[in-house]
Formats: structure tokens, C-alpha cells, sequence
């Protein structure tokens, strides 16, 4: 099922590249029906499968990264529709596609265990994948902060100068997607803290959660990179390049707990 939202995504995608290209506004609109309707169709995915099994298919790598680039394309969709600005599309829709082509070529069955029942582990899950989304966000917007930089500092006002938002408002964007992700963040971690404590003690994926878990490692690691993004930020001035350097940094620490942890090296988080 998860072909559909794919095949949608794939087509989004390359509406977005020749908008960004050519700056056609029909082109523009043609994208973003194709990813609005990559986000409906996903959503009915993922609605079948919460039906089916219950809860929020996120007890698998493949069914989380599902969930999470559903909530990515939410999140750019709302920025998108926030700003009327079409040129970021570009950015996000080559992870949107690499990330969705994971589930779609290589689904899991969705596990039903009584440990992972409830809403603490629900409302765990679903700050996490918030807040991996909102950093994916703020990465892009980084990404095109750094572009847009270039080429001011080299007075070469040419391809992506005229396609991409004004260096402020790249800055603020991208420290309010760090900022809720942060917030989203901080409530997974604390959250998953108390579920780990109340889950059954006869689980062994319970028994292995501690720092010395990569999993749970790495991810106290991003939240401390990404809490002094905040702190830096609001109390030093660190914005600008230092901020994109840090969202791509922190993103870089999330695909890696996202990814290679999940699927080979995690003990406590292996459902």
C-alpha cells in the first residue's frame, strides 16, 4: 500500500524540480496537488493500518519511517501554504522519496505486544517522529540558508538567488522548526523515560533500555545538540550559518539513530 503514496511523492517530486527550474506557476500548482494528494492517500494508509492493528504503526523501522514522512509532508505542506513558498519543495522531496521507498520495498509485519500497548508508548512515539520531522525541516531550510549565503557573499545574484526565500526569514524559519522540535523532543525522551519505567520488567527489549543501548544513546546525543542550537541561538546570536550547520549536524545524528541503529545495532528498540 505504501506503492500509492509513493508513486504521488515521485511525481511531486519532478513537478517540484521543474517549478524550482522554470518558475511556472502552473507547474508550481501541479506540484503541490501531486503531493497533497501523496499526503491523502498516505494518511489512508496509515489510518487502514492503525485500524487494523490498533495503535499507530510505528512498532517497526519500516512502519515508523512511514509515519514520519507522512509528518514531514505535513510539515512542509504547512510551511508551504504558511509562506506561498514553492521553492523548498525541491529540497524535501528527494529525502520524502529515498525515505518512502524503505516501507514501500521493504514492509514489516506490525508487532502487537503488550508492552508496547498503551498511550505513554503512543505519545512516545509520535513526539519523536514530530520532532525528527521538524529538525528534517529545519536541515532543508539550512541547506538553502548556506546556498542563498553563497551567492550573496560572492555577489553572484543568479540561479538560486532568485529562486529561494531572503536570508531572514531562512534564518527564522529555521529556528522555529529547531525550536518545536526541540520542545517535541524533550517530551518523546521524558515520556519514553516513564513508559520504560512502568513497562513490564520480563521484556528483554524493556531489560536493555539504557544509555549503554545505542538507541537511546544517540538519542539523548541529538537532544543535547540540538538544546544548545536553542540555548545558542537565543542567548549568544547564533544564528544564520551557525544554525544551518547545526540542524545539518543534528539531522545527521537523527538519520543515523533513524536508520543503521534501528534496523541493526539497537537492542532495546529492535520491535
Amino acid at each position: 500500500m505504501n506503492a500509492i503514496p509513493l508513486v504521488l511523492y515521485v511525481a511531486a517530486l519532478v513537478a517540484y524540480m521543474l517549478h524550482f527550474a522554470r518558475r511556472q506557476p502552473d507547474v508550481g500548482r501541479a506540484a503541490t496537488t501531486f503531493l497533497v494528494a501523496g499526503a491523502l492517500a498516505h494518511t489512508f494508509v496509515v489510518g487502514m493500518q492503525t485500524m487494523e492493528v490498533r495503535h499507530v504503526p510505528v512498532t517497526n523501522a519500516s512502519s515508523a519511517i512511514s509515519t514520519f514522512v507522512l509528518l514531514l509532508v505535513l510539515a512542509y505542506l504547512f510551511t508551504e501554504m504558511s509562506t506561498e513558498e514553492r521553492a523548498m519543495g525541491a529540497f524535501i522531496l528527494p529525502l520524502v522519496v529515498a525515505l518512502q521507498l524503505i516501507p514501500a520495498l521493504h514492509p514489516l509485519p506490525e508487532e502487537r505486544a503488550e508492552v508496547l500497548q498503551g498511550p505513554l508508548f503512543g505519545i512516545h512515539v509520535s513526539s519523536l517522529l514530530f520532532a525528527y520531522a521538524s529538525f528534517a525541516l529545519a536541515c532543508v531550510i539550512g541547506i538553502i540558508y548556506v546556498l542563498q549565503f553563497k551567492e550573496l557573499k560572492a555577489k553572484h545574484f543568479g540561479f538560486f538567488y532568485s529562486r529561494l526565500p531572503a536570508l531572514d526569514v531562512l534564518d527564522t524559519m529555521n529556528q522555529r522548526a529547531t525550536f518545536v522540535g526541540w520542545v517535541c523532543l524533550t517530551i518523546g525522551l521524558v515520556v519514553g523515560f516513564i513508559w520504560a519505567g512502568q513497562a513490564p520488567g520480563d521484556d528483554p527489549r524493556v531489560q536493555a533500555m539504557s544509555l549503554q543501548d545505542p538507541k537511546i544513546f544517540v538519542a539523548v546525543l541529538c537532544w543535547l545538540v540540538y538544546s544548545f542550537e536553542v540555548f545558542a541561538a537565543r542567548r549568544i546570536g547564533w544564528g544564520g550559518r551557525r544554525a544551518a550547520y547545526l540542524s545539518a549536524v543534528g539531522f545527521a545524528i537523527v538519520l543515523l539513530n533513524f536508520l543503521p541503529i534501528s534496523y541493526f545495532l539497537t537492542k532495546s528498540h529492535n520491535f
